[in-house]
């Protein structure tokens, strides 16, 4: 039984005011035994979409490698544009060392929820993935009710929007009574395995038979764009 821990803390701090929300990176990254076009940092696989789709959206001319300038690329974008990052999983069981979500057993939760009390800036979650078994916003719902909380729905049309109300907690150990409201967003899975959902969505479909080029990648550009940008 493989022990798939987070290999990286929250990225967090005060002026964030987005959230990226996944689950884990592959168990190479646990392990350490990173790739060389790998980057060691979050979403950092070789093999995953989220960097190459945020280095369209926003011109970030970024470099695929095992190096500190990798790394610091990322983190001088997130911190300039307000974007936190915290994976709620924070470790899960595995039967076969893979990175599907399907394959994770009794995994701990991140409380995220303590997060979104210490950063009070943020009011949108960007998850990377829906609420399929074992996806991000399928554990953060459960998170959820362990805190008497629920998502309510804001629009049903894929991406998937959501919000909650949670009170602002701005003395330490005290609620002061104000409320706000946390947007949450299911974006389709920066991820190959995601890659058989979209293409089964109608959108897709039509756009793809408009332009025989338009590929995955495209799509999940266009759909990441305007949560990113705004």
């Amino acid at each position: 039984m493989f022990v798939h821990t987070h290999p990286y803390e929250p990225f967090l701090f005060k002026e964030a005011t987005k959230l990226i929300v996944g689950t884990l990176p592959p168990p190479r990254f646990t392990t350490g035994e990173l790739k060389p076009e790998d980057v060691d940092f979050c979403y950092g696989s070789k093999n995953g979409q989220l960097w190459p789709i945020l280095d369209r959206i926003f011109n970030l001319n970024l470099v695929y490698e095992t190096t500190a300038f990798a790394t610091r690329q990322r983190t001088e974008f997130l911190l300039s544009h307000k974007i936190g990052v915290c994976d709620i999983v924070e470790s899960a069981m595995r039967d076969k060392i893979d990175a599907s979500d399907l394959g994770m057993k009794d995994a701990k939760l991140r409380n995220i929820i303590a997060y979104l009390k210490d950063f009070n800036n943020i009011d949108t979650i960007l998850f990377m993935g829906g609420n399929s078994k074992n996806g991000p916003e399928y554990f953060f719902r459960r998170h959820l009710k362990e805190h008497d909380l629920t998502l309510k729905v804001v629009s049903n049309i894929v991406p998937r929007i959501h919000q909650f109300e949670l009170p602002f907690n701005t003395t330490p150990g005290l609620d002061n009574g104000n409320i706000r409201t946390i947007r949450t967003v299911s974006l389709t899975a920066p991820s190959g395995a995601a890659n058989r959902a979209v293409g089964s969505m109608d959108l897709y479909k039509k756009m793809k038979n408009e332009n025989p080029n338009f590929t995955t990648v495209d799509f999940r550009v266009m759909q990441y764009r305007p949560f990113f940008q705004s």
